[in-house]
């Protein structure tokens, strides 16, 4: 099996949403929040086909796919398959301007 990859700012990503719902909801659901990320990067490890690819005009996110973080509707795992993996590049809440945080300027085609 292959290995879930991390880009930096999708660790920033965990961190932040990890203390976000650890103030504002309690540590518990922040803690299944953080174990629902892992199990979901594991499944997307098992079957990287399965998340929704995007169509983008930006050829260094070619290829990027789109998955929710299990249990956690409100939260997508922005990804790309990897030859031994896969290469998780956010980790954002779906009410965010996921365009602009991608740096994609043009939406999809």
């Amino acid at each position: 099996m292959g290995k879930v990859y991390r880009r930096p700012a999708a660790r920033c990503d965990l961190i932040s949403h990890y203390a976000y719902l650890s103030e504002y909801a309690d540590e518990e659901v922040a803690g299944r929040f953080l174990d629902q990320a892992e199990a979901s990067f594991n499944d997307l490890l098992k079957r990287p086909e399965m998340g929704a690819p995007l169509a983008l005009r930006h050829a260094k996110l070619d290829g990027l796919r789109k998955w929710r973080v299990k249990d956690f509707d409100n939260f997508l795992i922005f990804y790309l398959p990897h030859p031994d993996g896969v290469l998780i590049v956010r980790v954002l809440h779906a009410a965010r301007d996921w365009w602009s945080l991608l740096g994609i300027k043009n939406q999809p085609a």
